[in-house]
């Protein structure tokens, strides 16, 4: 089985669980347990396809890319970095900081967002 597919069906599995960990978000302890192991395996997938594919060295040649590529790898490092802003003020409401709830939820859908546009551009970006 071809590497492209095995990383689309790994990337499906990851958008599923994401949801399926939003979906149960007012269950506090099934939600952190989800969406560690989504984030977890999600960049396990960034580094799969980096040692697969040397997927850095093709992403800093910009200018020689095709535009969709370049949009595809920046929402990808985008969600990254949400993931940590995620888990940080996830951190903090399970520490009892119940005040930082507004801003983990426009994280979160920023996030779901993001991921999804991922998955979606992953196919053109091939």
């Amino acid at each position: 089985m071809n590497t492209t597919i095995i990383f689309q069906i790994q990337s499906f599995l990851i958008l599923s669980l994401i949801f399926y960990g939003v979906y149960l978000r007012r269950n506090r302890q099934k939600h952190v347990k989800i969406m560690a192991s989504a984030i977890t395996w999600d960049i396990l997938l960034v580094l799969q396809i980096q040692l697969n594919r040397s997927a850095i060295q093709k992403a800093v040649k910009v200018v020689e890319n095709p535009m969709i590529l370049t949009v595809h790898v920046c929402i990808a490092l985008s969600t990254v970095l949400l993931y940590f802003a995620l888990i940080y003020t996830g951190r903090k409401l399970l520490s009892g900081q119940s005040d930082i709830r507004s801003k983990h939820k426009l994280l979160g859908v920023s996030a779901v967002v993001l991921r999804t546009l991922t998955f979606i551009t992953s196919f053109f970006a091939v």
